[in-house]
């Protein structure tokens, strides 16, 4: 029985481990065949190492799959349109565009340099661009394509040390919501995923006391193979009429998010001043205020 995307080519970036491996495996599985592209570098962006990417590639061919490796690294935007060329030179085609690639550079935001700052929003917002637009011209002459970027909880919520990540995650959500936007017309769907998963970027949580080796033992069962599933779906004809959506998963949960929207408002027929803001916007918009919450304190209970 032919897979779900049968006969498709798809790019995943930052395929070479954890959450885009299990991408890049399991859309091969199903059919599609692979640009596995990773530059292999460190969680922080350093360094670059060619194996990770072959490794897949190689896994993908030796269970029958048809796959290439990449290893240029998304932050340079010349490079997109050489993975997307990688992909036409092997493939002839491209229809499905995974932007998975990203660092991390955690600090508390008064410690926060400015290569801090800029790398990650160049990883992870300008390579998302970048990727996004150089498939959208083949998508678009070919009347058809799916992108999946992958936001964060830790944007769409919150996180501690993290405003770097914050920033370029929810620039991914909007990102997501102009390319739904302005392709619809071409058949080109764009949605968000926000994965829950262990790996290199929460592995650094600490475990030094009962409670914290506990809580681990449970993000453990939240592996890069229950994200897939997901994805490979909305890359997928199936998935017609899905866009510009923000989903979750985390183990065998899968969430769609709500998107902003007014909730409260108030008026004056005379205007504002600031004495008049004072008397009345605390007391109207108060009850309604977003608290300070981090993801955890949202996704409070266990992974089911």
């Amino acid at each position: 029985m032919p897979g779900i995307v049968e006969g498709k080519v798809a790019i995943v970036t930052g395929a070479g481990r954890g959450i885009g491996r299990a991408i890049a495996l399991m859309l091969a599985q199903e059919g599609a065949k692979v640009v596995v592209n990773d530059v292999g570098a460190a969680l922080d962006g350093s360094g670059n190492d060619i194996g990770p990417a072959q490794q897949v590639v190689d896994e993908i061919k030796k269970a029958g799959g048809e796959a290439v490796a990449s290893t240029v690294s998304v932050g340079e935007p010349q490079n997109a349109d050489m993975i997307v060329q990688a992909a036409l030179d092997t493939f002839k085609r491209v229809d499905i565009l995974v932007n998975n690639a990203g660092i991390l550079r955690d600090k508390i935001f008064h410690r926060m340099s400015w290569s801090d700052w800029l790398d990650v929003i160049t990883v992870h917002l300008h390579g998302s661009f970048s990727m996004s637009r150089a498939c959208a011209t083949h998508f678009r002459e070919q009347n058809s394509g799916s992108m999946i970027h992958m936001t964060s909880t830790s944007g769409l919520i919150g996180n501690f040390g993290q405003a770097n990540y914050m920033a370029a995650k929810m620039g991914i959500v909007g990102l997501s919501r102009g390319i739904a936007l302005d392709m619809e017309r071409f058949k080109i769907r764009s949605n968000a995923i926000a994965p829950f998963a262990w790996g290199r970027m929460i592995s650094s949580i600490p475990t030094e006391t009962e409670a914290e080796k506990e809580r681990v033992a449970r993000l453990q069962q939240m592996t890069p193979e229950k994200i897939a599933p997901l994805v490979v779906y909305l890359g997928s004809d199936k998935a017609e009429g899905i866009s510009g959506q923000i989903f979750s998963v985390r183990n065998n949960e899968i969430f769609l998010f709500n998107q902003t929207r007014p909730i409260r408002s108030i008026h004056r027929a005379d205007g504002w001043t600031p004495e008049k803001l004072d008397a009345q916007l605390k007391g109207a918009f108060a009850p309604s205020f977003t608290p300070l919450d981090r993801s955890g304190d949202v996704f409070s209970w266990d992974p089911i």
